[in-house]
């Protein structure tokens, strides 16, 4: 985990709650944060952006009032490559369904133990990230004290 090149989009428009989620995510040191408060700031960045952005952290209501299709732009942005959508009351909620891409919650905000475990998913710790355990030493190189 702690990609820290990690490109992350948060759309919301409460200032409150984007504060929240960054802060969220710098705790788990992920800086590469842009927060916007309208869908077209968010439109605009993804559209022109040279970059793709790792993961979208979206309220629902951004979309509703402008009848936007906010599931299928995320699924089918090439500039996307994940996404959070929630506070969804119209949207079916999703987890781990056909559209791993995109996951659905009808929360009104992810919190500080949502955001955790979206960025498990987005950001998987990698197999024996912090080395070998001691175990495994000591079937590779026989046991640990015992005389040569």
């Amino acid at each position: 985990m702690s990609n820290r090149a990690l490109r992350i989009l948060i759309a919301d428009d409460q200032h409150f709650r984007r504060m929240q989620i960054e802060r969220a995510l710098n705790q788990l040191n992920y800086y590469r944060v842009a927060p916007v408060h309208r869908l077209e700031e968010l439109l605009t960045l993804v559209e022109y952006s040279c970059e793709s952005f790792d993961l979208l952290i979206i309220n629902a209501n951004l979309a509703v009032r402008s009848d936007f299709d906010l599931l299928a732009f995320c699924l089918d942005h090439p500039h996307i490559e994940q996404a959070l959508i929630y506070g969804s009351q119209h949207l079916a909620a999703t987890s781990g369904s056909r559209w791993c891409k995109v996951h659905v919650s009808p929360a009104e905000w992810p919190d500080s133990a949502a955001i955790k475990r979206l960025m498990l998913w987005v950001d998987p710790p990698l197999p024996d990230a912090a080395g070998p355990s001691r175990q495994r030493l000591a079937q590779l190189h026989g046991h640990w004290g015992s005389p040569n």
